[in-house]
C-alpha cells in the first residue's frame, strides 16, 4: 500500500533512503534546515555535497517547513545527527496529528545522558502520538544503496507489527530488511562500531596491515558486546547485521567517515582540522566520549575505546597508544567480564 513518508535529514543516508522509498512507490517528503540544499533537491534533483552522482527521483519533494513536511505522514523517518535528535523530536511532538510510525536510522549516544536514540525520542514524543518506535540499522553505505548495491539491514522494535511495517515499506530487490526485537542491542552496536572504525582507520594510517585490522575488529566486537549486555542487550544480537555486520562495513571501507577520520589521525593530522575539513558529522568522536563515561559507570572494561578516547580527547600520541595497548597484561580471550 502506498504510504506518505517524511524523511528528516537530507544527508547521504537520509537521501538514499528517500530514494528507496520513492522507488518503492511511496510519497516522500525530504525535510532539511538548509534552504539552498532543499532548493537544489527540488530544482535539480541532486544532493551533490553528500551523493554527487545520484539523480534523486523527481517524486521526492524537498521541504523547508517541518510542519508541512510531516502533515498527514503515515511514517516519519529521522536521519539527523545524534546531537539534533532531541530538539527535532520535541518539535515533532507539537506537530504530529495522525499517530505516525516513528522510525530512526541515526547512530550514536546522546552526550551527557548517554541515552540511546530511541530512548530520547520516546521521552520527547508521547506514546499516544505515535503508532510505534522502530530502529533501522545495519551494514549500509549510502553510496552503495544509492546505486542499488545489495544491502541487508535490520528493523528493530518491541512491537513486531511495527517492525514488519518497516520491513514491508522499505524492502525491495536491492535492500533486504530483517526484523528484530532487541532494540538495545541494535542501537548499541550501531553506535559503538563507529568508535572501532576510528581505530581501524588509525591502524591503517599508521601503516599496519590485515592482521592488525582483524585484531581491532574482533577485540572491538568483544568490547561492544560487553557494554551492550551490561546495558540490557542480548549477546546474540552482536553476531548479527547491526553487530558484526555493521562493524565489518564501517571498519573496512573508505566510504566510512569514521574510518577516514581515523586514517587521517594515524597519518599525523590534527583532529580539529580533520573534523573541519570532513564536511560531515563524524559520530564516532562524540560517541567515544559517551561510551567511555558509560563504561566507567557500568564498570565495563573497554581498553580499545579507552585508548581511542585518550587519543581524541587527551592528545595521546597515537603511535605510543598502539604500543601500550599491545603491552597490557595477558588476558583470557573468551572472558566476557
Amino acid at each position: 500500500m502506498k504510504q506518505k513518508i517524511t524523511v528528516l535529514g537530507p544527508g547521504s543516508w537520509g537521501t538514499a533512503l528517500a530514494q528507496v522509498l520513492a522507488e518503492n512507490g511511496h510519497e516522500v517528503n525530504l525535510w532539511g534546515d538548509n534552504p539552498a540544499q532543499i532548493d537544489e533537491i527540488n530544482t535539480y534533483h541532486t544532493n551533490r555535497h553528500y551523493l554527487p552522482d545520484l539523480k534523486i527521483p523527481e517524486s521526492v519533494k524537498g521541504q523547508k517547513d517541518l510542519k508541512i513536511a510531516v502533515k498527514d505522514a503515515d511514517a516519519i523517518l529521522l536521519v539527523v545527527p545524534t546531537k539534533a535528535i532531541r530538539s527535532v523530536a520535541k518539535q515533532l511532538a507539537t506537530l504530529v496529528e495522525n499517530n505516525p510510525y516513528i522510525i530512526h536510522a541515526s547512530k550514536g549516544l546522546e552526550q551527557g545522558s548517554h541515552k540511546r536514540i530511541s530512548e530520547v525520542i520516546n521521552e520527547e514524543i508521547p506514546a499516544e502520538k505515535r503508532k510505534g518506535m522502530i530502529v533501522l540499522s545495519g551494514p549500509s553505505h549510502a553510496e552503495e544503496v544509492a546505486v542499488h548495491d545489495i544491502t541487508t539491514i535490520t528493523a528493530a522494535s518491541p512491537d513486531d507489527e511495527a517492525a514488519k511495517y518497516v520491513q514491508q515499506t522499505f524492502m525491495n530487490h536491492y535492500l533486504r530488511i530483517y526484523t528484530n526485537n532487541d532494540v538495545v542491542g541494535v542501537e548499541t552496536g550501531a553506535a559503538l562500531k563507529n568508535i572501532i572504525a576510528i581505530g581501524s582507520g588509525a591502524i591503517a594510517g599508521l601503516g599496519f596491515g590485515d592482521n592488525a585490522k582483524a585484531a581491532i575488529m574482533t577485540r572491538g566486537l568483544a568490547e561492544i558486546s560487553r557494554l551492550g549486555v551490561a546495558m540490557g542487550a542480548e549477546a546474540l544480537t552482536f553476531s548479527g547485521l547491526s553487530g558484526v555486520g555493521d562493524l565489518i562495513v564501517t571498519c573496512t571501507s573508505v566510504h566510512s567517515r569514521n574510518w577516514r577520520a581515523g586514517n587521517m589521525l594515524g597519518k599525523g593530522q590534527n583532529l580539529q582540522d580533520i573534523l573541519d575539513n570532513m564536511g560531515m558529522i563524524v559520530e564516532g568522536v562524540s560517541t567515544t566520549k559517551a561510551a567511555m563515561e558509560l563504561a566507567q559507570k557500568l564498570e565495563v572494561e573497554m581498553p580499545i575505546t579507552e585508548t581511542i578516547y585518550r587519543v581524541l580527547y587527551e592528545d595521546k600520541d597515537i603511535d605510543q597508544a598502539a604500543k601500550e595497548i599491545m603491552m597490557r597484561d595477558g588476558k583470557v580471550e573468551n572472558e566476557f567480564s
